[in-house]
């Protein structure tokens, strides 16, 4: 069949023009003025290294953001995940609990961020909060008043089970390339005397691997554009405790007005997800065939 290359250059030169526009340029520009000392106000000159060196020298603040979010994606890309996939094996099962277990737990996933941040600072209120009332409640303190957000000792991990259990996509993603396997694997399973767990185990998890991958860059991302249910709750704080990078990044371009700093830490965070996506492909051998 003959090929007319002027209509394919047709209908492809509006996603180029697209892209270059929106996202090519953009990326130009971003690079370049993080070279700078690029202001709202003025500046632009070039600086040279600069703002790397700033971010990145010892002891600094921006050291403690990247080794938040990598904590953060680390968990996001593990217990996350590993809870998700989890959950869609026990859906698959078309036991008489799954459409209950489907909805109660699907039902968070659907909630915006922001309204999920709201009804966290309502639990974890100090003083009316869900958590700290059923403590008074068990232990008869009732003094006990623990401001799980503000608190350094706790903020983190208060911050991290508001997005940690909700794994919704990784269950989608999973349960619909199960329905992809054919059912003659599972018969010959069976025939061969495996057990369901040993099925899953052996035969059926090791075939998700693509799509498990797949779930995993998708978490692994999300965790490092993560901003709208931090600013919510704790604002990054106290201190830089619960600071990710586009938190950092907010407010080095919104508040300090330094949009030069800013860019740089946009390049740091940009380099951090293609590793992230590197390290990941790597990790679950997604260029392979499963067989």
């Amino acid at each position: 069949m003959k090929v007319n290359k002027f209509w394919i250059a047709v209908f492809v030169l509006p996603a180029v023009l697209l892209f270059s526009s929106v996202y090519a340029v953009s990326l130009v520009i971003l690079i370049t003025t993080s070279f700078t000392n690029f202001t709202a106000g003025g500046g632009g000159n070039f600086i040279g290294l600069s703002n790397y060196i700033q971010l990145l020298k010892p002891g600094s603040e921006f050291l403690q953001v990247i080794k938040n979010n990598i904590v953060w994606v680390l968990l996001q890309t593990t217990l996350h995940i590993c809870l998700g996939v989890v959950i869609a094996f026990i859906l698959a099962r078309n036991k008489w609990y799954k459409d209950v277990v489907r909805t109660i737990y699907m039902l968070p996933n659907i909630i915006p961020n922001a309204a999920l941040g709201m009804l966290f600072l309502f639990i974890l209120n100090p003083k009316f909060g869900m958590v700290n009332s059923a403590i008074r409640f068990i232990t008869g303190n009732k003094s006990f008043m623990q401001n799980w957000f503000m608190e350094p000792k706790t903020a983190f991990g208060a911050l991290t089970i508001t997005w940690l259990p909700y794994a919704g996509i990784t269950v989608i993603l999973v349960m619909s390339e199960m329905t992809s396997v054919s059912r003659s694997l599972y018969e010959a399973a069976i025939i061969d005397g495996a057990s369901e767990f040993q099925t899953n185990i052996y035969i059926i998890l090791p075939l998700m691997r693509n799509i498990i991958g797949t779930a995993t860059i998708l978490a692994a991302s999300n965790m490092l554009q993560k901003l709208d249910i931090i600013l919510l709750t704790t604002s990054g704080g106290p201190g830089v405790r619960t600071t990710n990078m586009p938190m950092s990044i907010y407010r080095t371009a919104l508040i300090e007005n330094n949009y030069g700093l800013a860019n740089a830490q946009g390049i740091i965070l940009i380099l951090l997800g293609l590793l992230s996506v590197i390290i990941i492909r790597r990790l679950y051998r997604m260029n392979e065939n499963n067989f």
